[in-house]
């Protein structure tokens, strides 16, 4: 496989489908695969960040049973028990992350779907924020409905967070509460009511290569602009404990071939940072383009200066949006 000159077909106008022979990617020499998926990014995405951050507004007793999370009601875990933060407390960390050049911060809620007395205090925050703050919204709130949709895209929401985790086969595996086409079908529902979708997965579930370069495929095919791509820190007290921890290599290999097959999209670092040497910047010089930051469950030993302060390192452009 030669990595360049796939590239330079992407970057022409080529676009990778389910149809391909994309096998090659998982032995091709790493280094020219990393220049590549960075050659891709620079023509096609630019030097542009897309950093966000996230705040946990309701923590814990979650009643899907995703295998991989802490906060699973079905799980033995340490994790942080609460039911929806003061809006007060939600809106000053927004503000705070806005001070320090975040480009758009998410609500994030364990729990299928919020109550409807916590949907609407949700609504409440973010009409708040959206009139004070400058600051991009997000929201992952779980299976909502149209009218829910609408409701917080007259908010200000601009972008939904919904995970498809990993490939439709290897699916089941990991959670079987709900569906991959339930994750698909709250996607399509969330792009029809005009928001922007930001779905991902986590890597290191015991998936193989094939479901890695499965769900890279999918997001394609859903049109996905931003793509969150955590590596799985394994979590005393869920059914994935004991899984091995992923090696560098295969975290940049897996950015790498998400760029080829997502070419124009955002590919965000995620969770699992603390598997990488220097908090992930070789992932920035391997395809990705955005990354969470902030103080998060899933971060360690970084910050929002940290962040920005290693990509300028980079030459990249850390300026937010709404900053013009």
């Amino acid at each position: 496989m030669n990595s360049i000159a796939l590239a330079d077909e992407i970057i022409a106008g080529r676009r990778l489908v389910k149809e391909d022979d994309l096998s090659a990617f998982v032995t091709t020499d790493l280094d020219a695969l990393r220049q590549g998926a960075d050659r891709i990014r620079k023509a096609l995405v630019g030097e542009k960040v897309d950093l966000c951050t996230i705040i946990s507004g309701i923590s814990g007793k979650c009643s899907e049973n995703c295998r991989f999370c802490a906060q699973s009601g079905f799980h033995h875990t340490e994790c942080e028990v609460h039911g929806l933060l003061p809006e007060e407390e939600i809106f000053a960390q927004a503000a705070s992350d806005q001070a320090e050049g975040v480009n758009r911060f998410s609500i994030v809620n364990s729990g299928r779907k919020p109550r409807p007395d916590d949907f609407e205090k949700i609504i409440h925050v973010l009409e708040r924020m959206h009139r004070e703050l400058k600051i991009g919204l997000c929201c992952s709130l779980g299976f909502l409905t149209a009218e829910q949709f609408r409701r917080l895209r007259d908010a200000g929401v601009t972008h939904i967070h919904c995970n498809i985790e990993t490939s439709r086969r290897n699916f089941p595996n990991i959670c079987t509460t709900h569906t991959f086409e339930d994750k698909l079908a709250n996607i399509r529902l969330a792009q029809k009511e005009g928001l922007q979708v930001c779905s991902g997965g986590i890597i290191g579930m015991g998936e193989t290569w094939d479901d890695r370069i499965d769900m890279a495929l999918t997001l394609s095919e859903l049109g996905i602009m931003s793509i969150p791509i955590n590596s799985l820190m394994p979590i005393p007290g869920t059914p994935l404990e004991h899984l091995p921890r992923l090696t560098e290599e295969e975290i940049l290999r897996t950015i790498a071939i998400f760029r080829y097959i997502d070419p124009e999209a955002h590919i965000r670092l995620a969770g699992g940072r603390a598997l990488m040497r220097d908090h992930g910047i070789e992932t920035f010089r391997s395809g990705a383009s955005a990354s969470i930051t902030g103080n998060m469950l899933t971060t360690s030993g970084s910050t929002i200066r940290s962040d920005r302060q290693m990509l300028l390192s980079l030459g990249r452009d850390v300026t937010p949006e709404w900053a013009g």
